[in-house]
């Protein structure tokens, strides 16, 4: 089938992003275009519609093709969780968990098998496939086993676009030195050159893509300059480099930057709100005096609520909540504020029962029988009645105390198993990812933060993060598609 690949000279030079803009820049075209990569390694995930586990940066992808995200657009998803060792999802399901020296030879074959079934299926259904790689193309150890990169390209005879990250400094020198250790039919499918994250004037540039370009000859198709607002990167590196621009915000909200964060894209509809500044704080900083604390997901809870406690950040939440804070636990953040968390198989790879921040009626026991389903509730808090979608991803079953007050802990949702709230609407507790995707629950919450300070209340009549999702996706095409000439990949 007819393909695009998108390779990087570096992890982080944003093929994400690139790949992200085609794919809206030829669906607005009138292609019937999907997104691919066969193997991610990220903590953000997203669950599609058959309860199967991709990289969230795919379902992003896909939904700027304007289509449903399917498995088959990350067929491999490596989720690492500590201790040298990864959670393999194949096809959406978990399969095992392995370590790193083992993975080549337990999964190999397995997940090229599920690569060439996934690029099958897709080719039944779409005109064109925009692929991504992952890391670099050339890391002359890795590339033996190496699913995703040339691999890939080779198999489809892509056309391939190599993105160069120039704000890292060698920029010229990573896009020469990665052609040089490609095999020759792996450097014959570059066709083009994108420098990304440029800033300043163009002509300035000249000098050095001329040069570039008759040293290689291969085409520099596009210079992309430097964007303030991006979309997440597949990990938590983004976490340390994101920058607030917001000045004067009515609302200061601190999500816990947990060793293993997982889905931190959770908060990007909470970033979106002009009130709202957030800030990701490593647990060994002062927690300060916020309007809201949110511990996020994780793929290591014990090992994370462990950290919290020796680092002093479990008590200086529970200090936190005691003077009135208001805290929200999201998944794995749930889990942590209740009274314990169990691992008798030692799922997690720490066999045995550990103490949880106790402030919400809770008892967990983590399986290793995975949940992964989207879900549509009815909310009960902050505001009955509101409809809610979102998904879950947990490994952990957590049930409420017999002995618990009635009164004093409420149902977030129609369904109980979802999350809890106490009655001071203080501490908050779900599974669900997603939550703030909800404009009008996001409204509620943030207003509940507004009443505490005295501020007047935000509309709740608002759209769901989605609808803004489309105009970002529209504006990055737009923007893209003056900087990069895709003529050569289409032909």
């Amino acid at each position: 089938m007819k393909a695009i690949m998108v390779v990087g000279t570096t992890s982080h030079a944003g093929k994400s992003l690139i790949t992200t803009a085609i794919c809206r820049i030829l669906s607005r075209r009138g292609w019937r275009v999907a997104p691919f990569k066969g193997q991610n390694m990220a903590l953000n995930a997203y669950v599609t519609a058959n309860g199967g586990e991709i990289g969230y940066a795919q379902a992003v992808q896909a939904w700027a093709a304007g289509v449903v995200p399917w498995v088959e657009m990350n067929p491999i998803l490596l989720k690492p969780q500590g201790d040298m060792t990864s959670q393999v999802i194949i096809k959406g399901r978990s399969v095992g968990k392995v370590r790193a020296a083992d993975y080549y030879e337990q999964y190999f074959d397995i997940g090229w098998q599920a690569i060439e079934e996934s690029l099958k299926h897709l080719s039944t259904e779409f005109d064109l496939l925009v692929c991504e790689g992952a890391g670099s193309p050339a890391e002359i150890n890795l590339k033996h086993r190496d699913l995703t990169n040339m691999r890939i390209a080779t198999y489809l005879n892509a056309p391939t676009i190599l993105v160069v990250d120039i704000e890292r400094g060698g920029a010229f020198a990573h896009v020469v030195g990665t052609l040089e250790l490609l095999e020759p039919e792996e450097r014959q499918l570059i066709k083009g050159i994108v420098i990304n994250k440029f800033r300043g004037q163009r002509s300035i540039l000249e000098p050095g893509i001329k040069w570039l370009e008759e040293r290689i000859g291969i085409p520099v198709v596009g210079v992309i300059p430097y964007f303030e607002e991006i979309f997440p990167a597949e990990d938590s590196l983004d976490l340390f480099e994101r920058k607030s621009y917001k000045t004067n915000t009515d609302l200061n909200i601190a999500v816990i930057r947990l060793p293993r964060i997982a889905n931190f894209t959770d908060f990007d509809p909470l970033e979106s709100e002009p009130s709202v500044s957030v800030k990701f704080l490593s647990p060994k900083q002062d927690l300060g005096h916020p309007d809201a604390v949110i511990i996020p997901g994780t793929k290591t809870t014990i090992n994370d609520l462990l950290l919290l406690q020796k680092t002093g950040m479990a008590e200086a939440i529970q200090n936190y909540a005691a003077s009135g804070g208001t805290v929200m636990g999201i998944c794995g953040g749930y889990q942590m504020l209740g009274q314990i968390i169990a691992d008798p198989e030692g799922v997690e790879g720490q066999a045995g029962r550990f103490q949880g921040l106790n402030l919400l009626p809770i008892r967990t026991v983590i399986t290793g029988q995975k949940i992964a389903r989207q879900r549509q509730v009815s909310s009960n808090y902050p505001q009955m009645g509101l409809p809610v979608s979102g998904f879950e991803i947990h490994q952990g079953r957590s049930r409420i105390e017999q002995q618990a007050d009635s009164q004093a802990y409420q149902p977030l949702f129609d369904d109980v198993n979802l999350g809890l709230v106490d009655s001071c609407q203080s501490v908050w507790g779900s599974y669900l990812h997603g939550l703030f995707d909800n404009g009008p629950w996001r409204r509620a919450w943030l207003n509940r933060l507004r009443q505490q300070r005295g501020l007047k209340s935000l509309p709740t009549g608002v759209a769901n993060y989605r609808e803004q999702r489309e105009q970002i996706l529209d504006s990055l095409a737009t923007e893209i598609e003056t900087h990069l000439d895709l003529i050569p990949f289409l032909s």
